[in-house]
């Protein structure tokens, strides 16, 4: 796998990438920028990403995976994906700095466009909006999964006699107790005053089961 522009978001990514044991080329146009991770990255080199040649040279066109983390020069971003795509890679990642950028980057043949500062603010959002959510994760406009705390209502209740389904509209996924880790729910599980719950189902039945107290 490679990850061409190790700014914030490529160094991060490459960096965890790593640690699942991943060999991961990383690229970038800075030298500058290569030279301060030269220490932690063990596969990584400076190059023009635009230039199909120099990625040629690099092997690039034998990848499968390649993440492009380019994001404030929109230019640089739009045609190294476009260099990508026609070198042949499977599967070209792209970050996207706006929804504007994200279309461009379809149009040129990116398989996969990712908003990372908008997809954290809409999870941001669904924190702050006064509910008991400890984490949020949509998947589109309408599903969502949610960390939360168990209501009040249901302590000492197996979840076959909670009838959360019926009432919430919403299903329990995982149950971590008290100084435990999450496993699986079913419904002989019973729930306990300081349970948190992975609660999938609508967006907005969810965040209505995370408001209860």
């Amino acid at each position: 796998m490679a990850v061409i522009g190790l700014g914030r978001f490529g160094a991060s990514l490459d960096a965890e990438l790593m640690s699942e044991s991943v060999d991961v080329l990383g690229l970038d146009r800075n030298p500058d920028i290569v030279q301060r991770y030269a220490d932690d990255f063990t596969n990584i080199a400076v190059v023009d990403s635009t230039d199909p040649v120099a990625l040629k040279q690099l092997g690039l066109d034998a990848f499968d995976h390649v993440v492009v983390g380019i994001g404030s020069d929109l230019e640089s971003s739009v045609l190294t994906t476009s260099v990508l795509v026609e070198l042949g890679i499977r599967n070209v990642w792209v970050k996207a700095t706006s929804r504007q950028h994200g279309r461009i980057l379809e149009r040129v043949g990116a398989h996969h466009v990712v908003l990372p500062e908008h997809d954290m603010g809409e999870r941001v959002a669904h924190l702050v909006l006064g509910t008991r959510m400890l984490d949020y994760v949509e998947f589109d406009h309408s599903f969502a999964m949610a960390k939360a705390p168990t209501p009040g209502e249901l302590v000492g209740i197996d979840l076959k006699s909670s009838r959360v389904r019926s009432r919430y509209d919403v299903t329990i996924v995982a149950v971590q107790h008290v100084g435990g880790s999450f496993d699986f729910a079913d419904l002989d599980t019973v729930l306990a005053e300081g349970d948190v719950l992975i609660v999938a189902g609508r967006t907005r039945a969810v965040e209505r089961f995370a408001a209860q107290q």
